[in-house]
């Protein structure tokens, strides 16, 4: 018998259809009865066609009664946990096959239904239920429960469930309770997840390990990492540690089907699938420098996993060893003096344990204030990702509760006095990674000296306030401002740089910056400097727009026309950019063809603007090293064996013969500078290719392709970025990703961990007028409304990558900019689109 299909069975009594007490009476009046004459043949006509009438209602409401009113049942399954408070845990309770386990086991399912019996709702739908573990405190009961319920009351069913606690309390409080009765209390259920049962399995497989001492366990899916993990297949794990002690469970790999519907794995602080005591669920790939670290409550704990038909991948593997309790608990709260200092969430940066609550008193020298800043803020559930109430898992800073995800440094909290109280608290289900908080003794009068105190009492330089950027993070130093002559003045009040007028991006928040920006009529084409020519000058060869806008994306398309897409079977089909799009437009299939691009195969980190990139995010990401020198630029994988980068990257310099390819190492697989590990590959360049129209004076055509010595094989931390069709177009407002290990700072030094933030694109004309017109049609501008984000020294010739659905594009080459992160001043990306055809004249790619 499976573990879904397990539970006693029971036949109700059957109902008796008559009653033997009932007696039929004589007819007084015999007379009455007897036969009178026919009626005639119209009489009997008549007396026909009412006896069909009366056969065909009777055959109707039969068929009715039968048909439509079919007591159509469902099986509804139910987990839960009960403490039994008048017994002591034996270790033979540990193994289901034991007399003692069984024995017990058979008293638990006695009460249960009793204890079932004081709800109607569940008595008449009951089946039965059984034992699936027992642990200690005092013993806790594991078991599972089966209803067979009509369609149309499950919910009834479910509220019932839902009452269980008043219910374990009603039976214990029976007048009928014998002297040997179990002493319940504490009781949990939930209905079992459907996908449980929804799946078809063909496979059960389940393990139970007892850490013991300094034990390192560990726990795999089948055929890890060997073979993919089988289909269909439900697979348990039960873990237990030893008395006072708690489970600690590190995942080093997670490699699942990205969508959790379809496979997934589950950890529950339980011993059975009770979904309110669920810790977290997860699939899809994980990078291995991710902590993905969880600790149990009490000393057992239960990892699934379910598989369906399709789409198997390696799976997971993961440590399994026990930690005192008394050490998570000497991370939670306590007392904090003194002028500054740090604390954070028990388990940081791993994820926090569930049903926890800690307090920190903190205490700075008479007559300052306490002001706590939290670097890192992710105390987020399923549902709560932006609820204002915080009715699970919470920070209350002198009351006052917090939750969700907030940007680094954001959330700030200034005390009246020189004491302050920060509750954590999470309930029984889903964990986050927490927080990370530092507090300092401020003078009160006086909480941002020379500075400007943002509404949520961050301290702002001054000389930030009302310049068009949210530097607050709440737009606090963008409110009641007096525009200069230099910047937007918004019909709401802000300020704005006058930047990203009329660049088709509502920034003011109102659209007043994108009114009077003119437009032109139908049948005309708006060029990039604002300029109207007739839509049939497009692509004809001649610059009628004045800046070349009308001649961009022409690329060569045989016998197609301009802005269609010509298939290898030589087939054309009007959308402009089918490629690798997830839909086949070619007959042939052509457009789906090498989409093996622009993936990374973890899950994208929550952190963005200007932080470290985790392992395996960019695997297309090159660095770029001088022979005994280092880092210098970065490039971008296209295929195993060509880069593309920036031309500038690649022109000889004084001594240095940057164009010659025995003068570089290229280093794929990289996420830090100077530690080679396994991922990395280092290569050398068999040829170096800039383009031949690049101009070391303007930066027009900033691109060059790199030739490796011999080609590289793809891996989890090394794979190429999807390169653009000539048609493509990448639209203002839209956000790109730039990447690399330049200069963190203008001057400052490169970075040792690659770096990413999100940028946006930029209007082209209004960039080209705060750049002097120095911008070509080959060239894009993205920055950061935020200010402070930009590409830097070092990172020249790196990708801007672009979200085209599940994949990333070369959208840009890293080129050259006005100094680094100015206001006002956003970096310059050679348009990669513009050499598409180059590119596949050179490479073939």
């Amino acid at each position: 018998m499976d573990y879904m299909d397990s539970g006693l069975r029971y036949t109700p009594k059957a109902d008796k259809d008559w009653d033997s007490a009932v007696q039929f009476l004589p007819a007084t009046d015999n007379k009455k009865l007897e036969k009178k004459k026919g009626p005639g043949k119209v009489g009997a006509v008549i007396g026909v066609l009412i006896f069909a009438v009366v056969v065909a209602l009777m055959t109707g409401l039969l068929v009715w009664h039968f048909h439509f009113r079919k007591d159509v049942r469902v099986k509804k399954m139910y987990t839960g946990s009960i403490k039994i408070t008048n017994q002591v845990f034996e270790d033979a309770y540990e193994n289901s096959n034991s007399s003692e386990f069984k024995a017990l086991a058979k008293q638990v399912t006695t009460q249960l239904k009793a204890i079932y019996s004081k709800s109607p709702q569940l008595a008449k739908y009951y089946v039965g239920s059984t034992v699936q573990a027992f642990s200690e405190g005092s013993v806790v009961a594991y078991y599972l429960s089966e209803f067979n319920v009509p369609v149309g009351q499950e919910a009834s069913v479910d509220n019932a469930i839902s009452s269980m606690d008043k219910l374990v309390d009603k039976e214990q409080r029976s007048l009928y309770r014998t002297s040997n009765a179990l002493v319940l209390e504490k009781s949990r259920s939930s209905a079992l997840d459907p996908r449980y049962s929804s799946i078809f399995f063909t496979k059960y497989l389940s393990y139970s390990l007892h850490v013991r001492g300094n034990q390192k366990l560990r726990i795999q899916s089948p055929g890890f990492p060997d073979t993919p993990y089988s289909p269909n297949t439900f697979i348990q794990w039960i873990l237990r540690a030893d008395r006072d002690n708690v489970i600690k469970l590190e995942f080093d790999t997670m490699n699942l089907e990205e969508i959790c519907k379809n496979d997934f794995v589950k950890i529950y602080d339980s011993l059975v699938a009770i979904e309110d005591l669920l810790v977290e669920e997860m699939c899809g790939y994980y990078s291995p420098s991710e902590p993905l670290t969880f600790t149990s409550v009490s000393n057992v704990m239960l990892v699934t996993m379910a598989t369906n038909d399709k789409k198997n991948f390696p799976g997971f593997r993961a440590q399994v060893s026990q930690v005192p309790k008394r050490s998570l608990q000497q991370q939670c709260g306590g007392q904090l003096t003194g002028e500054k200092g740090t604390f954070s969430s028990p388990n940081f940066p791993n994820y926090y344990p569930s049903q926890c609550s800690c307090q920190w008193s903190i205490q700075v020298p008479t007559g300052k204030a306490v002001k706590v800043t939290f670097k890192k803020f992710l105390v987020s559930e399923p549902g709560q990702e932006n609820s204002q109430d915080c009715k699970k898992d919470y920070v209350a800073v002198n009351g006052k509760k917090f939750c969700g995800e907030k940007p680094e440094g954001t959330l700030t909290e200034t005390s009246d006095s020189n004491t302050m109280t920060v509750t954590f608290y999470s309930d029984y289900s889903y964990v986050d990674q927490g927080f990370s908080a530092e507090f300092e003794a401020i003078d009160r009068k006086n909480p941002c000296p020379q500075t400007f105190q943002c509404k949520n009492q961050r301290c702002v330089r001054s000389n930030l306030r009302c310049d068009g950027w949210n530097d607050c993070g709440d737009m606090s130093d963008e409110m009641s401002c007096k525009c200069n002559a230099k910047s937007i003045t918004c019909q709401n009040g802000f300020c704005k740089s006058m930047f990203w007028k009329c660049d088709g991006v509502d920034d003011c928040g109102d659209g007043s910056d994108e009114q009077n920006c003119g437009g032109c009529g139908t049948g005309q084409l708006t060029c990039k400097n604002k300029k109207c020519v007739s839509e049939k000058k497009r692509c004809d060869g001649r610059n009628d727009c004045g800046d070349g806008s009308d001649e961009v994306n022409c690329g060569s398309r045989g016998n197609c026309p301009a802005n269609a897409y010509k298939c290898k079977n030589n087939k054309c089909i009007s959308k402009s950019s089918p490629e690798c799009d997830g839909t086949r437009d070619c007959d042939d299939g052509s457009d789906e063809e090498n989409c093996d691009c622009g993936k990374s195969m973890f899950k994208t980190s929550r952190i963005v603007g200007g932080q470290d990139a985790q392992k395996g995010d960019f695997p297309w990401q090159v660095s770029l090293h001088i022979k005994n020198f280092g880092h210098v630029c970065g490039a971008s994988i296209i295929s195993p064996r060509w880069l593309v980068t920036a031309a500038h990257c690649v022109q000889d310099d004084g001594k240095t013969r940057l164009s010659h390819p025995g003068t570089w190492e290229v280093y794929l697989g990289l996420h830090t500078q100077r530690s080679i590990d396994s991922s990395v590959v280092k290569k050398n360049l068999r040829q170096i290719i800039p383009h031949p129209n690049y101009n070391d004076f303007t930066y027009d055509n900033d691109i060059a392709l790199m030739e490796l010595d011999s080609p590289v094989i793809f891996s989890d931390y090394i794979r190429p970025i999807c390169l653009p069709s000539s048609q493509q177009d990448f639209e203002v407002g839209s956000t790109v990703w730039i990447t690399g290990w330049g200069a963190t700072r203008e001057g400052g030094f490169a970075a040792k961990v690659l770096q990413k933030a999100q940028v946006r694109i930029i209007n082209h004309s209004v960039c080209d007028q705060l750049m002097g017109g120095q911008l070509t049609s080959r060239m894009l501008c993205a920055g950061v409304l935020a200010g402070g984000v930009d590409a830097c020294q070092g990172d020249s010739g790196g990708p801007l990558s672009s979200p085209d659905g599940s994949r990333m594009t070369l959208a840009g080459v890293v080129s050259w900019g006005d100094g680094c992160a100015r206001r006002d001043k956003p970096g310059i990306y050679t348009v990669v689109s513009q050499f598409r055809a180059w590119i596949k004249q050179k490479t073939g790619v």
